[in-house]
Formats: structure tokens, sequence, C-alpha cells
């Protein structure tokens, strides 16, 4: 496997980093015409179409969908045939993450001003959830929590989870974040069967929860129809270490996101060369060790890299201009540098904080913006789970004087219904 050695005095910098953080889930016209067929037609056919779908790509024969569904029955006794420790670290990541976003509410407020007019805003949970857990041969218990518990805490209704053949582990999780429905469907069929509704399948609100690339695409087309909390790209993590953090736990950090996937992407910035000099030892030394050291490596050697900087200035400054998922601040004093980041799903401080904890039980959510998309947005959260309208109460003494700017207002845009509309409530 080689590495990508990079330095920011080299020439050829630019191009090398931009060839190296430029988005690798760019859209594919084959998947795009693929997840646009499959969602066509379970919004023609309904459960039909699920169900044809689910036997072709998840092996899965059932005669209807009510086969597919697990009952709250089975939930709980999954959770019940746990192992101890399993189950208790389960409930103890479950009140972490609760913990933390229940300081994420947010409720209605109003005020009245000087003419007697009351405004505000009211803030309510939505209706309905769609959670999408990828299922299979992988179990993603932290995926329902994390997805789960900020819906529950905004007070949404009903969750409905679709998962294709989830495992036990995952059911347990379910029962735990109080899951209203589990269905046991994946793929781009389960996404247009939560936006468009079937017979069977609850039309939802909005859809959250990470999945491969068809169900990636699939997000994206039915936005608008339905809400979604983002489309998410491979995982990615970079650490800056100031070249004290021992080697081989920064090797480690870098395969715990390079494990995920091929396209996943791992980067440690330093301006210590000897430093990464010791990191990429470690990471030969200690990839045969690995269970998923093929998908790895192939991570690494596709997307991943060693950054020499000038300081840890010039490494901060780096890091805004990639705003990854994962940033992990790997050095002395992270609280002094950490005003100068900027961008980033979420901050790591300090040599003791790794992100395999904030994947797991540290409590904020490990749904993260990728492929850039820190610079605009932010963590999952209890706030995406609610939503806001404005509040109008216009008294009828600022009714005249409001309404005199409103129609001069509508006047000046050539609306004149819109002017006569306020005018009539002071002539």
């Amino acid at each position: 496997m080689k590495l990508r050695r990079l330095a920011t005095r080299e020439a050829g910098f630019e191009a090398e980093l931009a060839g190296l953080t430029r988005g690798a889930a760019l859209q594919d016209p084959a998947v795009q015409e693929s997840v646009r067929a499959i969602l066509a037609d379970v919004r023609l056919r309904g459960d039909e179409a699920v169900l044809e779908y689910t036997r072709k790509f998840d092996r899965i024969d059932a005669r209807s969908l009510a086969e597919l569904e697990v009952p709250k029955e089975k939930l709980q006794a999954a959770l019940e045939a746990l192992p101890r420790a399993q189950a208790q670290a389960l409930r103890e990541a479950r009140e972490r993450i609760l913990e933390f976003h229940q300081r994420q509410l947010q409720s209605s407020w109003d005020y009245t001003d000087a003419e007697g007019t009351r405004l505000g805003q009211r803030v309510g949970a939505l209706d309905r959830v769609g959670i999408y857990v990828p299922g299979g041969k992988a179990a993603y218990p932290s995926s329902v929590l994390m997805n789960a518990l900020p819906a529950k805490v905004a007070g949404v209704r009903e969750l409905v989870m679709v998962s294709p053949a989830p495992q036990p582990l995952v059911l347990a999780a379910a029962a735990l974040a109080q899951v209203d429905r589990v269905i046991g469907i994946g793929g781009a069929q389960a996404i247009g069967a939560l936006a468009y509704g079937t017979r069977s399948v609850p039309r939802v609100d909005k859809i959250v929860g990470p999945g491969n690339v068809y169900v990636a695409e699939a997000k994206r087309q039915v936005f608008g129809q339905v809400g979604i909390d983002m489309v998410a790209g491979p995982s990615e993590i970079l650490v800056i270490s100031d070249g004290r953090t021992p080697a081989d736990w920064l090797a480690m950090d870098l395969f715990s996101q390079a494990e995920h996937d091929e396209q996943a992407q791992a980067l440690l910035i330093s301006p210590e060369r000897e430093h990464l000099d010791a990191v990429e030892k470690a990471i030969h030394r200690l990839l045969g060790e690995m269970p998923r050291r093929k998908v790895i490596a192939a991570s690494l050697e596709a997307r991943g890299g060693l950054i020499e900087t000038r300081d840890l200035e010039e490494a901060c400054a780096l890091a805004n201009r990639i705003a990854p998922e994962h940033l992990e601040l790997s050095v002395e004093d992270p609280q002094a540098w950490l005003p100068r980041l900027k961008h980033a799903g979420a901050i790591f401080l300090g040599r003791w904080s790794s992100e395999a904890i904030g994947d797991y039980c540290a409590g904020p959510n490990h749904v993260l913006p990728t492929a850039g998309s820190a610079r605009f947005a932010s963590p999952l959260g209890v706030y995406d789970f609610q939503k806001r309208s404005s509040v109008i109460d216009v008294s009828q003494a600022a009714a005249a004087r409001l309404g005199k700017l409103a129609a001069v207002l509508a006047e000046g845009e050539g609306l004149s219904a819109h002017a006569r509309s306020a005018q009539m409530r002071f002539k």
C-alpha cells in the first residue's frame, strides 16, 4: 500500500490537495437512472413494487409487507436476549445521547410591540419520521440511537424504521429508542415507500439515516416530497497533531474511518516530519492485524494522506478549507487552538478524545456533514425534527400604520391587490 505524502511548502501542493479531497461520491448517471425508475415504480404500484425489489435485491421472499414488519414484542425480546455487557453499553449510550439532545430542545416564544401587535414563533414537532438503518451483514445500533432519540426528544409522534433483515442488536436498539414501527425493507424502494406512502407503509414527513449510494440518491430525489437530513458521502477523519501523540494511536484513529469503506477519507496534518514518518510506519505495522485490512488499505491508498505544514496555525487553516466530518485536535493545549477552527462536523479536543467514542457514546450526534458541507451544514439534532411557524397578530391601531407601509411597498412591486388588502383595514 502506498500512502500519499504532501507538504504545503512543495510546488504542486494545491493541485494534489484538490485531487485528494475532491468528492469521491460524484453523482453517477447510472445510479440516478436506476433509482429514478425504482421510485417511479414504487409510487405507481406501492407494496407490490417494494416486495418485488426486496426479492430481487435483498433475496427476501415475502407475500406481503405485513410479513416483514417486526412486532414490538420481538424488539423487546431482542433487548432482553442481549449479553449483559452489551445491553448495559446500549443503555448507557442511550442516556448520554438523551442528556445531550435534551439541551437542544427549542420552545415557542412571542412578544408584543408598543402598538399592541403580537409577534412570535410557534415551535412544534414533525408528525411522522422515517429512519433508514443499513442492515444485512452489518449491524448499526448506534445509528438507531443517534437518529431516533433526537426525534423522540423533539416530540415526533411516530417513528417508522426501515432496515433490510435487521440484526438482533438493531432491534434491541429500536426497543430502547422506542421506535414505533420496524419494517424489514431497504434500498431505494424503502425510501420511496416512506416518501410516497403505500398501503402498508405510511408516508412520513422526513427521512433520516445513512445508506449506500442508492439510498443516498433516493433521498436526494425524494427531497421536496419529504424532508431529509442530508445526502451523506463517505466517512471522513482529519487529525491535527503537534507530534506528541503516540503514533500507534493516530494510526488506529485513521483506521477507524478507513475501515468503513474504500471511499472513506483519513488525513493526518502535522508540522513535524519525523512524527509523520512514525505514523506511516505504525500504519504499515498495524495494518496486518486488522480484520478489515483490505478495506482500510484501499481507502488509505485512494483517499488517505499525511500532510506536512509549516506550523499548527497553517494546519488549522487547511482544516477549515477541507471542512471534515470529524476533526481530532490532538495537541497539548487544544482549547487554545479551538477558536481557529470554523468548519467541521465534530471537533475532538485533546489526545484522549478518540473519534470512536463520539461514534457511540459521548452524547453528541454522529450524523455529521461530509464532503466539505460542514462549511454550511450542522450535525443532526433535535432541531431537525422540529419546525417553526411565525405568528402575527396585528392590533387595530397598528393596522393603519403598517397597512400604509405595506401598501407603499406593494404598489412599488406592482401588486395592487396586496396594496388594497392592506388599505381596506384602515380606510
